[in-house]
């Protein structure tokens, strides 16, 4: 450009080449990487990266316009996440809310929970009672069994149905590799791990076994975190809120307070998980493949950190005990692939799952004997049937699916001084519910132009069943004994692509999204926080979005590659928790405290905007250097000033340094939140957890960490880093718990 040369040919000019360098800094940094960094290497960079998550297919990453990331092996095994959960904060592509140390909790665009779809190897994860607020189920999905992670961003509901608004993070554990000429027929790994901020170990081993028709992947993991210990240097003069100063105790029946030794540590967070997966492969022949999926993943009880930490009054904590039981996921597949070029298709996949979960949550409150015990099962039976058709520049996909939930709810009040039970009020609907989504989609995609571009398009339609009945009327008299709800919808997206050469993408794409109600949105009771009660609303309707963004990518000579993506979402008949009555009461007695009433129900629309950016730079074949910046505004609109919408996350991103050789991999990155300001919580019945927060919001912070790896022979890698290194006292947005302070950590990887 014209400054730029200018600037060049007149060094001696300092004022004005300072004053050209702060107003073109980006433009600058771009040009000079890619002339003065220009060397015959190949490119870090692969448009044509293979993925699933745009039509259930493989795709060259390129040809989808919708925007998608990867999470890749390495990746996943260099970040020595303790959870899936963290994998995904610490990727810095995607924010994470946590209640406790066993959870976490995505947002995507602004959307959160049981508007993000979680997706296993083609399974979809969501369920009935996958609730609007927070959820933890996330967990149970062991990184260690990562084969990758792709997160589609924005509404994906052509290919996945309901619940993909924000958008679709999945899931694909690793598969069993058949044997191969001069291969060993049993091989496999492990690891072993050791991190200071929970005084956490953790460990997994896993072994395939093949001969050239037949093979078995094998995994086993085990994590135990202890207490985890936050930072200890303040925030500015926010830094201490996350400080435990006392817990509560019980002895011989009796609750008391107990000065904590060390404020630091935030007592009654710790948890076991065990994970188990075997998979099998028989490749009957070069076209037909049959593989049988086996996942289960437990864990011991689960403290539930922020209730333990709410106040009764300045002298006292309101509860005793607070904990979800053993977090239960188990899930059987079966995956059958066919590949013959006919008329109807040249590739089917049949997907038939089984998933049973259960849940559970135990509270007492300061000072009872009754401690109530809710405990929640979940059988879901899922088909998929999807078949793609190449003709000449086309590639058809098409296929139909079904779902079919049942779900029970039971409760009892245990007295802990005599050990006897009591009836005691339900979650859900006391006689059981059903579920049942059966839907068909097509999707296209068409290259035009000598292949320079390329249209998206799909339409699918989806009808829902839902079926809940009310058995036990005693402590909720409601005005019905059943609820039936059955509905339909028809969402369709179109994008346009245009690359024009190996270095260049960009992409149009618009799209439609749709929500269900489920059994949680529509039969709950619960306390979704001290002194409020949600109560069942049969009349909700299913709530939808319609969004465009923009996605640009840039290749520079091999060596930098430059991404920015812009996107808007219009929401309709967006869930959100209104004030309601009961009987004609605003509020009623609930657990022994006068509660106001809510009920879940259609605000009459929200928007949503935002945009993120990347950078990546190839400095040299050993040096790199990334950075990434999210932002996401979104509003409720009303007949006067709209109010701010929740799960709307802060400026958030990620920035890093690589250094890597063939035996050496080095980091350093740093990862950053702006403020949450506490007039843009949502508080008129928002999942922003205000009270969790200072009198100001949730205040801005990063952290700098380290981590390296060292090949010490082909069969033994030595894993070690520093996160949090300043040991800053931090929270992320909307979290009931602090976040890990200087966290130490030492991991052993070996193959056989």
């Amino acid at each position: 450009q014209p400054w730029l040369t200018l600037a060049v040919r007149d060094v001696s000019n300092y004022l004005l080449i300072k004053k050209l360098i702060m107003k073109k800094i980006g433009t600058i940094v771009f040009v000079l990487f890619a002339y003065v960094l220009q060397a015959q290497t190949d490119t870090n960079y692969n448009l044509d990266e293979v993925v699933i998550s745009g039509s259930r297919f493989p795709d060259k990453r390129k040809e989808v316009a919708q925007k998608i990331d990867v999470i890749k092996l390495e990746a996943i095994a260099f970040s020595n996440s303790n959870t899936t959960a963290d994998l995904l904060q610490q990727s810095g592509k995607v924010l994470v809310q946590k209640s406790q140390q066993g959870g976490g909790s995505p947002i995507i665009r602004g959307f959160e929970a049981s508007r993000i779809l979680l997706v296993v190897d083609g399974v979809r994860l969501n369920n009935a009672i996958y609730r609007a607020g927070h959820l933890q189920n996330i967990i149970t999905m062991d990184p260690s069994i990562l084969a990758k992670a792709e997160i589609a961003y924005g509404p994906s509901s052509v290919v996945y149905g309901s619940d993909a608004l924000g958008g679709v993070i999945h899931f694909h554990t690793r598969n069993p590799d058949l044997l191969s000429e001069d291969e060993n027929p049993f091989s496999g790994g492990a690891m072993l791990r050791y991190a200071s901020a929970a005084n956490s170990m953790a460990g997994n081993l896993h072994f395939n076994v093949a001969s050239k028709k037949v093979a078995s992947f094998t995994s086993v993991s085990y994590s135990d975190f202890g207490d985890l210990k936050v930072g200890s240097v303040e925030n500015g003069e926010y830094g201490n809120f996350n400080f435990r100063p006392y817990y509560v105790v019980t002895n011989n029946g009796v609750d008391e307070l107990v000065k904590n030794d060390d404020k630091t540590i935030q007592v009654q967070s710790g948890y076991t998980q065990y994970d188990v997966l075997e998979k099998l492969l028989y490749q009957q022949n070069n076209k037909i493949s049959h593989l049988l999926n086996f996942q289960y993943s437990t864990s011991t009880d689960i403290p539930r950190y922020d209730r333990l930490t709410d106040p009764l009054n300045d002298d006292s904590l309101r509860s005793a005990q607070w904990y979800y039981g053993p977090q239960e996921r188990l899930m059987a597949a079966y995956e059958f692939k066919y590949q013959s070029v006919n008329k109807l298709f040249d590739m089917a996949h049949l997907t038939a799952s089984y998933q049973a979960i259960e849940e559970s949550r135990h509270d007492r409150r300061y000072g009872r004997t009754t401690l109530n015990h809710r405990t929640e099962n979940v059988g879901v039976i899922g088909f998929n049937f999807d078949f793609s058709k190449s003709i000449k520049n086309s590639n058809i996909r098409y296929g139909l699916e079904s779902y079919l939930n049942d779900v029970s709810s039971i409760a009892e009040a245990e007295n802990i001084e005599d050990g006897t039970f009591e009836p005691l009020d339900t979650r859900y609907p006391d006689g059981g519910s059903t579920m049942n989504n059966f839907a068909g989609y097509i999707s296209h995609n068409l290259k035009f132009g000598a292949g320079k571009w390329i249209l998206n398009d799909g339409i699918r339609y989806n009808y829902n069943v839902l079926t809940a009945k009310f058995t036990d009327k005693s402590f909720f008299p409601f005005p019905y004994d059943e609820i039936n709800q059955s509905n339909g919808a028809l969402t369709g997206s179109l994008g346009l692509i245009y690359s024009p050469d190996n270095a260049t993408r960009v992409a149009l794409n618009g799209s439609t999204g749709f929500r269900t109600p489920n059994i949680d949105d529509l039969t709950k009771v619960f306390e979704s926080e001290p002194g409020t009660i949600v109560v069942p609303n049969p009349d909700i309707k299913p709530e939808y979005t319609y969004n465009i963004d923009l996605n640009m990518v840039k290749v520079f000579a091999d060596r930098v590659e430059l991404e920015l993506t812009g996107f808007y979402t219009i929401a309709t008949n967006y869930f959100s928790t209104q004030p309601s009555t009961f009987e004609g009461e605003d509020s009623i007695m609930y657990d022994g405290e006068l509660s106001q009433v809510l009920t879940t129900g259609n605000s009459a629309s929200a928007y949503l905007y935002g945009f993120n950016a990347g950078i990546d730079i190839k400095i040299s074949d050993m040096f790199s250097f990334a950075s990434y910046i999210t932002y996401t505004y979104g509003r409720i609109k009303t007949d006067s000033t709209p109010y701010p919408l929740d799960h709307i996350p802060p400026m958030y991103g990620r920035t890093s340094f690589n250094f890597k050789t063939d035996k050496i991999h080095a980091e350093l990155f740093a990862l950053y939140n702006g403020w949450k300001r506490i007039e843009d919580y949502n508080i008129v019945g928002g999942e922003d957890n205000e009270q969790y927060a200072t009198v100001d919001g949730m205040p801005a912070w990063y952290t700098l960490n380290l981590k390296a790896s060292y090949t010490i022979k082909d069969w033994l890698e030595v894993q070690a880093g520093c996160e949090n290194i300043l040991d800053l006292n931090y929270r992320v947005f909307a979290s009931g718990i602090g976040a890990p302070g200087r966290n130490l950590f030492l991991a052993l990887r070996t193959k056989f």
